[in-house]
């Protein structure tokens, strides 16, 4: 990017709810179900028709403003949001305009070279879903109506971000947050969460805010800082070039890594708002607002600071146990299995998850809730090694074992015979044979050619089946050799 240009975003993130039916009628939220099937009067805007507010899409928003630090608004109203689209048959949407019901909020985003940035949330308000074009199943466009009137949250943040990295993390935290929350399961690909981004630039030094365009489309978070890259050096370009960069909509074509105008957009406000007349205002009380904080669980940053500090975990560890909800959970229910309780132990089981736990639900294309071992077995395993009956060589056997059988630890260690040999005299005398049959390596060793300790373990441990305990075996050999 020019070095001269500073460049302004802002991002708008909708996020669909977790709700079991929707904003304003008993239709079911459902993905997946046929096209055209989660329809009532009311969601499709029949003539006649009252709609009622879900109770459900108020918690849930009071928990996302109260989790971004935002003030709840007492008493908020809705309003009609109007234009004119195929998938949208009541002709306008039911949003919020004046006085949201969640503003001035803010996050501190941490942009991963140690540094942290504020970047303030304007309002985050309720609205409902439009329908949904499909372009590829026939020669027309067909239209879904299926997602209308699905509950929506709409987080708008200050234009406080001026690179794709500090929108790309202040994203990801976004929906951290909300898959923490429970209120929404962050899935970009299938729609439940979306962002658009408003981009500008300005010379460095200005203050005035250059003219904005909105991007579109983008249905990953890598898109979403692609985009954003593209727009900068576009803008950038056409300003260089004595151009005027025009207010208007882009789509994003990630096939082609352009953006492609979709609609020019020189008002920024030509919605025709007006208040929702089939509504009420929504009146929230203190006593709703602190039961909603009441059960506000604990949220990623603060957990991810408590397992550095109860557990003496690395902030690397923190970091990736602490990245979903469920993953920090079962963290935590396999330490509180453990025997022993010790930093040493704590970091065994974060070894254990970060490596072979997350390798096998990452290769399964599942989740931690679909992973096949429990976490008190997983703890189990990590007793097994703390109390010397297995090796962790013999416990990396167990644990492939404990996935392809479901057994505790206990059991496969008992019916493979993998108990591990701790006997002294057993072991020395393997030891014993092994540098009776081995004098020259011997004498190598007791030259200075300290390398060659390494070919007396792996002899004693292949003799034993690997089963010796490598602690007791290291000991006997520096003890018979370093005479």
């Amino acid at each position: 990017m020019n070095g001269n240009y500073e460049a302004v975003i802002g991002l708008e993130v909708h996020a669909q709810l977790l709700t079991q039916s929707k904003a304003f009628c008993s239709c079911t939220t459902k993905f997946g179900n046929p096209p055209n099937h989660n329809t009532c009067p009311v969601c499709l805007g029949m003539p006649g028709v009252l709609p009622v507010l879900n109770r459900k899409h108020v918690d849930y928003i009071m928990k996302m403003g109260l989790a971004t630090n935002c003030s709840i608004t007492p008493r908020s109203i809705f309003a009609r949001k109007n234009y004119f689209y195929p998938d949208l048959p009541k002709g306008y949407q039911i949003s919020q305009y004046e006085d949201p019901i969640c503003q001035h909020g803010h996050l501190e985003v941490e942009l991963g070279d140690g540094t942290t940035k504020r970047i303030g949330i304007t309002r985050i308000h309720m609205e409902e879903d439009a329908g949904k074009l499909v372009h590829d199943m026939h020669p027309d466009t067909l239209v879904d109506v299926n997602r209308c009137g699905v509950p929506l949250i709409e987080i708008v943040s200050e234009p406080d971000m001026h690179t794709s990295h500090e929108a790309y993390q202040y994203l990801s935290m976004i929906k951290q947050i909300i898959t923490y929350l429970g209120i929404c399961d962050g899935n970009m690909e299938e729609g439940s969460l979306r962002c658009d981004a408003n981009v500008s630039v300005r010379l460095r030094g200005e203050t005035r805010l250059g003219t904005k365009t909105e991007l579109k489309n983008m249905n990953s978070f890598r898109n979403v800082e692609r985009a954003i890259d593209y727009e900068i050096s576009r803008q950038i370009e056409l300003i260089e070039d004595g151009g005027r960069v025009v207010q208007e909509s882009l789509l994003w074509d990630a096939d082609r890594n352009v953006a492609v105008s979709m609609r020019s957009k020189e008002e920024a406000h030509d919605y025709r708002y007006f208040p929702e007349p089939d509504l009420v205002p929504v009146v929230v009380n203190d006593a709703w607002v602190e039961q909603v904080r009441s059960e506000l669980p604990e949220l990623p940053q603060k957990r991810r600071d408590r397992f550095i500090e109860a557990y003496a975990l690395p902030k690397y560890d923190a970091d990736i146990l602490t990245l979903e909800r469920p993953l920090a959970d079962y963290y935590e229910s396999a330490v509180a299995g453990l025997s022993v309780k010790n930093p040493e132990t704590f970091k065994a089981v974060s070894n254990w998850m970060m490596t072979d736990v997350l390798r096998v639900v990452k290769d399964s294309n599942g989740t931690i809730a679909e992973f096949p071992v429990v976490p008190a077995s997983l703890a189990s395993m990590v007793n097994l090694i703390t109390e010397g009956t297995i090796s962790g060589k013999i416990a990396k056997e167990v644990f492939e074992e404990m996935l392809a059988t479901g057994e505790t630890p206990n059991a496969v260690v008992e019916r493979k015979g993998l108990v591990q040999i701790s006997d002294t005299g057993a072991i020395e005398a393997i030891i014993d044979e092994i540098l009776a049959a081995n004098a020259g390596q011997v004498e190598q060793y007791r030259a200075g050619k300290s390398q060659v300790f390494g070919f007396f373990v792996g002899a004693a441990m292949k003799a034993m089946k690997g089963k010796a305990n490598p602690k007791v075996v290291n000991d006997l050999l520096k003890k018979k050799l370093d005479v």
